[in-house]
């Protein structure tokens, strides 16, 4: 359900909290090379996520990306919509244009209910949750 840039922004934001709380601040290509991302296309995802404020990053020699620690946490809607917009919650799985209840595609009812346990999921989920899990050692971020 989710698109491979938003995987790896959900990954990458999880990685920058692990490490923010760490005190660092990690720049792309640290990111990059942690969750198992090409470096061009993990920039591209963090510049979108600057973009709409979800982290932060600061230049120079101290420079890298992180959250505002003031800021509530992060749901994971919130990425997606940044990454994929709403239509990732609303899409036919048939992928027609136009699929409701009065025009239903062969799945349309099945996958309304897996699109609606999907949508409170990720409204329940922040990246500090997910990095908490990891921090604890009940998940990891990369597989061997």
């Amino acid at each position: 359900m989710l698109s491979k840039s938003a995987e790896y922004a959900i990954r990458a934001l999880v990685y920058i909290q692990l490490q923010n709380w760490e005190g660092k601040r990690p720049g792309y290509r640290k990111v990059a090379r942690e969750i198992e991302s090409p470096e061009h296309f993990t920039a591209k995802i963090l510049q979108v996520m600057t973009r709409f404020n979800l982290i932060y990053s600061l230049k120079g020699r101290n420079g890298g990306f992180a959250f505002d620690e003031k800021d509530e946490p992060l749901i994971l809607y919130r990425v997606i919509v940044a990454i994929d917009g709403e239509r990732s919650f609303t899409r036919c799985s048939f992928g027609f244009k136009s699929c409701d209840d009065n025009n239903k595609c062969p799945l349309h009812d099945e996958f309304s209910k897996v699109r609606g346990d999907f949508t409170r999921l990720v409204n329940e989920e922040t990246i500090q949750s997910l990095a908490q899990k990891i921090k604890n050692g009940e998940a990891v971020l990369t597989q061997d």
